[in-house]
């Protein structure tokens, strides 16, 4: 089982990344609300994969991956942005991220995209 951490200033989006994935391939060990508190969270709970949004208070997205990458180069990270900005998709990338999700998304695609993550 894969440990997941969510990362996303909303709570809407927060809670549905972790309903999507109630089966038995991810477990949610930990949500944080920008990029420091994902850096605090990475320490303690220690996943293997994050659902990273790239616009954020405090530390956005890009920093947020950038830092992780250097905390742990094999956590997956996949992008879940609402951006259409390809740069900022290619940047996220290039830093380390590995899959980027368009929001809105439904269930069937953020299942999709974890799984091809976890394929690599």
């Amino acid at each position: 089982m894969y440990r997941l951490m969510i990362v996303d200033d909303s709570n809407v989006i927060r809670r549905k990344v972790a309903r999507c994935q109630n089966d038995d391939r991810f477990q949610v060990v930990g949500t944080a609300c920008n990029g420091r508190k994902a850096m605090e969270g990475v320490a303690v709970w220690q996943p293997d994969v994050v659902t990273m949004d790239l616009t954020m208070p405090e530390m956005d997205g890009l920093e947020c991956i950038q830092a992780l990458m250097g905390f742990n180069p094999d956590l997956r990270i996949l992008v879940v942005s609402a951006l259409k900005d390809k740069a900022t998709g290619i940047e996220a990338l290039q830093l380390g991220a590995r899959g980027f999700l368009c929001k809105p998304f439904t269930e069937q695609q953020l299942s999709a995209a974890l799984e091809e993550l976890m394929e690599d």
